[in-house]
């Protein structure tokens, strides 16, 4: 009974992590920047804390109404709302957040880094969060606990072993 629960626990431990292995990696391999949500000025498109995935691409791709993501001025700060206006002839577009009243200041063609192509609810903390000594230790913890699982009903089994051979040795005894 104890060997199929740890059995179980190991094997949803490893699928959960198998899955949330796929959606981190499998993206970034098929070209896709991942970025996390800090703001909610794409709500409720986008919610605080989802995980976007943007696919690089030159500002003339994007249509208005498409979700980009661009640069600010400072060159390490990037910002995703959705496109208002474009001016082809002045290479510059207009973008807003979702939830803001406000339009941003033109934007660059140069300053476009790509189009969120689509997102993930809430696992933008997770990923954040990962990145930090205690994610990190939460790591090794679940590696951990997914080998012990591995090797709790092997020694459960080896005790129950050594016990019967002790009540045999004493029943021949007597």
């Amino acid at each position: 009974m104890v060997k199929k629960v740890c059995n179980l626990l190991s094997t949803i431990i490893l699928i959960v992590l198998l899955a949330a292995s796929v959606v981190i990696f499998v993206p970034m391999l098929l070209g896709y920047k991942e970025m996390v949500v800090l703001s909610g000025s794409m709500e409720p498109a986008i919610p605080v804390g989802s995980l976007i995935y943007v696919k690089p691409v030159e500002a003339a791709e994007l249509a208005v109404g498409d979700v980009c993501t661009y640069r600010l001025p400072d060159g390490e700060t990037f910002v995703t709302h959705r496109v208002v206006s474009i001016d082809a002839d002045a290479q510059t577009m207009v973008t807003q957040g979702d939830a803001n009243e406000d339009p941003d200041l033109d934007i660059q063609f140069s300053q476009v880094y790509g189009r969120a192509s689509f997102h993930l609810p809430y696992l933008g903390f997770v990923t954040q969060n990962i990145r930090t000594s205690v994610g990190i230790m939460t790591i090794c913890g679940i590696v951990m606990l997914v080998i012990l699982l591995n090797f709790v009903p092997a020694i459960l089994d080896a005790a129950d072993e050594e016990k019967k051979q002790k009540s045999e040795q004493a029943q021949t005894i007597k």
